[in-house]
């Protein structure tokens, strides 16, 4: 197994940070790529031109190597939010058919297919929060023969709770349903086999599991979904030839022509492709393992104080939502960032989202903290 890689991070022994989920802090490597990127950039005249699609390339390819995918699969986009917005664009919606979404499902996997269904006059199936943590029943139970579209996430974004991916495709392919994946809370610490999911679209963020910098997500497409109409038009996503002085009206004939305008991000491309190709090096089941570690002694830490949580069997291994017997106090978190322990207020639970960083000392101070502001 991974031991803790504190090392890598600029993290203080006194600092118990436990949000990964929100943010991730950089690695060290990856600052330094920031730094060498900004420098360059003063230096603009060193800059050749030609090379600036081949960054925008590279990540492709790393980020294909974390999902079992091809680099021209995979687009460059700003957000997931973006990501969701071009498979919306690119999927038929009837009025007699209903788009399939979970409970309190994240809002860039959201609004976007609450205006699509209302345009369509077509109906949002949302699928409740499970008792015992285990939504993939619920989900298979609400595709049916008028289901067009289900769009969802690995596990859920408050707690971790799991969703079975592999098994919700299959029904998906059965009924004729396209199926696209917000990855964002998954890719980079849970394992990801876009061949065995056969989603339509995935879209994943770069700033939380991934280690990388903000405004800045992928696209995939599957072969079938390479030819659809983007949501912008500019010279990065047709076919070379403006910049010899002549116009293409070709799209790239891969996922490329939903790339972002700008996508040759001249910082934040060398900045992700450092930290992917860090999670790499580790292994994502490595990684997984590691933080399952972590996850399973905070599950067994908060059991033995009555808090609520999924179980082991229905939970991501990456993070955790933990419910307090009375609930969430007003201010929690905030006394406990006073106390240099950082997690998040998630719907009813306290979410704990660690990395690579934290240990089980950083546990212990996490369940001080808890045990000095939460009633016995």
């Amino acid at each position: 197994m991974l031991e803790c890689q504190r090392h890598m991070f600029d993290v203080p022994r006194e600092i118990a940070y436990f949000n990964c989920a929100a943010f991730t802090p950089f690695l060290l490597s990856v600052a330094e790529a920031g730094r060498a990127a900004v420098e360059r950039r003063v230096h603009t005249w060193k800059i050749n031109s030609t090379e600036l699609p081949e960054g925008a390339n590279q990540a492709r390819a790393v980020f294909g190597r974390l999902i079992n995918a091809e680099q021209d699969a995979i687009a460059v986009i700003p957000a997931t939010s973006y990501g969701m917005a071009v498979a919306a664009a690119n999927l038929d919606l009837g009025a007699d058919q209903n788009i399939v979404v979970v409970e309190d499902q994240f809002p860039s996997n959201y609004y976007i297919w609450v205006e699509k269904a209302a345009a369509a006059g077509a109906v949002m199936n949302v699928v409740p929060r499970p008792d015992n943590g285990d939504w993939t029943p619920g989900v298979l139970a609400a595709i049916g023969p008028d289901t067009a579209i289900v769009t969802l996430p690995p596990c859920h974004w408050m707690d971790g709770s799991l969703l079975d991916l592999e098994k919700i495709g299959v029904r998906c392919r059965e009924v004729g349903a396209a199926y696209v994946i917000d990855g964002t809370q998954a890719i980079g610490a849970q394992p990801m086999d876009i061949a065995k999911i056969q989603p339509d679209f995935l879209a994943c963020s770069a700033y939380k599991w991934l280690l990388s910098p903000y405004t800045l997500a992928f696209l995939y497409a599957a072969p079938h979904r390479r030819a659809g109409r983007p949501l912008e038009l500019h010279s990065g996503n047709h076919d070379p030839g403006q910049l010899q002085g002549t116009y293409s009206t070709a799209l790239r004939p891969n996922a490329a022509r939903y790339d972002m305008g700008e996508r040759t991000n001249l910082t934040l491309l060398p900045m992700a492709c450092v930290a992917m190709e860090q999670l790499l090096d580790w292994g994502i089941d490595g990684i997984e393992a590691y933080l399952g570690s972590l996850t399973d002694r905070i599950a067994d830490e908060a059991g033995r104080r009555g808090y609520s949580h999924p179980p082991r069997e229905h939970r991501a291994r990456h993070f955790i939502g933990l419910t307090p017997p009375g609930g969430v106090p007003e201010g929690l978190v905030d006394k406990l960032a006073a106390e240099n322990v950082y997690v998040a207020p998630r719907g009813p639970c306290i979410r704990v989202s660690p990395h690579m960083h934290n240990d089980f000392e950083d546990i212990e101070r996490l369940f001080d903290a808890l045990d000095r502001h939460l009633p016995a």
